[in-house]
């Protein structure tokens, strides 16, 4: 296959319900831009149909198709890197498979690209998320950008436009956890953002919890800055010079009076210390998150595992 303009990455992960809609809508938006282009999906270790049906769609259109099989289920990011590791064009373009990123609108990011954008992000109008979703993504929106300093408008979108260039640098950022969107704002010299069409699910749920979202953007302050351990830092000390100051208050107070009354009391009981250990404990979990990704890193296990890659192979 030569290499194409534009290469689309969708990870799938038991998406057999909703895959015949994107299939039906995907092409036809490719066909209409008027490029070459290629479809990579990545299999993310599926336990339904989705890899029958991804293979039968290949089966149809092999000449723009490529199929990534994983032997496991490695994650989102994963998938999304395995595609970047197999994809060929000069643009990349990085869509769900659940249809709330609407196919047509890969246009509006090659739009922005043709303006001298290296990295186009998007931005959700009129989310069709669960009301919690929205406000839990507004305000790790904020604590992510004040953390790290990475300005994305709306990081939970993936639907996303890559240059060759930044697509070599993510490549060759040998990290087993990463943000991908972050990790490519980082490389842009001329990163932009547009406003894209957000729909409800096609079909199934959300493959993130609530739990799974906490962990990813903790994934991503702790793996972009280490502003977390500098504030603990700060914090540890201001509550022992605050805890110093208090006691060397009680001990003179109990020297004039011979007893401790009123709020000192509150010195001295279990509370503080309770107070104390959480924040110890805190501290300990966070140490343990930057200590932990070490630990990933110097194993240099592999991101992701292949068990086959079906594309047509020139003659």
């Amino acid at each position: 296959m030569a290499r194409p303009t534009l290469s689309v990455v969708i990870p799938v992960y038991n998406e057999e319900a909703v895959l015949a809609a994107l299939f039906a809508r995907l092409y036809p938006a490719l066909d209409a831009l008027g490029c070459t282009y290629e479809v990579v999906f990545v299999n993310d270790g599926s336990r339904d149909r989705s890899a029958a049906l991804l293979r039968e769609q290949f089966q149809k259109r092999p000449e723009v198709t490529r199929v990534v099989l994983f032997n496991g289920n490695f994650g989102q990011h994963m998938a999304i890197m395995a595609g970047f590791e197999y994809c060929r064009g000069e643009r990349v373009v990085t869509l769900d498979a659940d249809l709330q990123n609407p196919p047509e609108e890969i246009g509006k990011l090659l739009a922005k690209m043709d303006e001298g954008h290296d990295y186009v992000g998007s931005i959700r109008l009129m989310r069709q998320d669960v009301a919690w979703r929205r406000w839990a993504s507004r305000a790790m929106n904020r604590l992510r950008e004040a953390l790290t300093h990475i300005r994305m408008t709306d990081q939970g979108c993936m639907l996303r436009a890559y240059s060759r260039p930044i697509i070599d640098a993510i490549r060759a950022s040998r990290e087993v956890s990463t943000y991908i969107p972050a990790l490519a704002y980082s490389y842009a010299q001329n990163p932009a953002e547009v406003e894209v069409a957000h729909e409800e699910r096609a079909a199934g749920e959300s493959k993130y919890s609530l739990y799974k979202l906490i962990r990813l953007n903790f994934d991503l302050v702790t793996g972009f800055s280490i502003v977390p351990l500098q504030l603990f830092s700060l914090f540890g000390i201001g509550v022992s010079i605050v805890a110093l100051a208090s006691y060397v208050a009680v001990i003179a107070k109990r020297i004039v009076t011979g007893e401790a009354n009123g709020l000192w009391v509150i010195w001295d009981r279990d509370i503080l210390a309770f107070f104390l250990i959480g924040v110890l404990l805190f501290g300990l979990g966070l140490v343990g998150e930057y200590v932990g990704r070490i630990y990933q890193q110097v194993r240099e296990r592999p991101r992701f595992l292949v068990q086959a890659v079906l594309e047509k192979r020139e003659e």
